[in-house]
């Protein structure tokens, strides 16, 4: 082989080698993941997180960006109201007054945000006890509905029939949200509260049920840290650990 011809050998060899680095940097460029949870649900995250602390100087601007997110103010509403289950009446009261203030506002600068649909009715021969404790059954990853019962369904029943009957039924049956929006917006309502590690434990595991992936509980933590609070993300953190390591087993 001449000089000349090594050099030509040499500058193809180069020039492929280019090309080919090219592509595979686009190749991983079209492979870069995107966010592992949507604008809409990071929405629902710190709607739902600002509610549970009653923080509305925080609230209202996570609400106009969830309406931005193209959540329906029907949606938004169906977040406050459950979680009125996991808050208490007044701070799901007091989001929904700031709610229907800053919708108010939106209109009145000619904002036209979409109201989404109504929640059908449910079947009047509907028997939320049973309905209930099947919901309560598939969150919990449980294919058939346990007979035994837990310490506190023996100590008062009828708190187990309230959760069942109202919040597992006539909360979840209703169509606006899917149980997946529903478990999300419950553990960043728990995340953001103190004392309720034990329910959050539980929800963590009931998000996943839904279809949630560990990659998205994850992000769910970031957007704690990075919007909500440092100290609930890092206290989320660890019960989401324990989590990940019992279904791991």
């Amino acid at each position: 082989m001449t000089i000349r011809t090594s050099a030509f050998a040499i500058i193809a060899l180069v020039f492929t080698f280019g090309l080919a680095s090219a592509a595979e940097a686009t190749m991983t460029t079209d492979r870069t993941p995107e966010p592992a949870l949507d604008a809409q649900q990071q929405a629902i995250v710190t709607i739902a997180a600002f509610t549970a602390s009653g923080d509305t100087n925080r609230l209202t601007p996570a609400l106009s960006d969830g309406l931005d997110s193209g959540l329906t103010i029907n949606e938004i509403k169906e977040i406050l109201v459950q979680l009125y289950a996991y808050t208490g009446f007044p701070r799901s009261l007091n989001a929904l007054g700031a709610f229907m203030n800053l919708t108010q506002e939106r209109k009145a600068k000619g904002i036209l945000d979409a109201e989404g649909k109504e929640a059908s009715p449910l079947p009047a021969d509907m028997d939320r006890d049973a309905y209930g404790a099947r919901v309560r059954a598939d969150l919990a990853g449980q294919k058939d509905i346990p007979t035994t019962l837990a310490p506190y369904q023996e100590f008062t029943p009828i708190i187990d029939t309230f959760l069942k009957e109202h919040l597992f039924a006539d909360i979840f049956a209703r169509d606006v949200l899917t149980h997946q929006q529903r478990e999300l917006a419950t553990i960043a309502a728990l995340a953001n509260m103190t004392g309720t590690e034990g329910q959050l434990f539980f929800h963590f595991g009931a998000a996943m049920n839904t279809g949630l992936t560990a990659t998205q509980m994850h992000e769910f933590i970031s957007v704690l840290d990075a919007k909500v609070d440092k100290d609930q993300a890092r206290s989320a953190q660890a019960v989401l650990a324990k989590v990940l390591a019992q279904r791991s087993t």
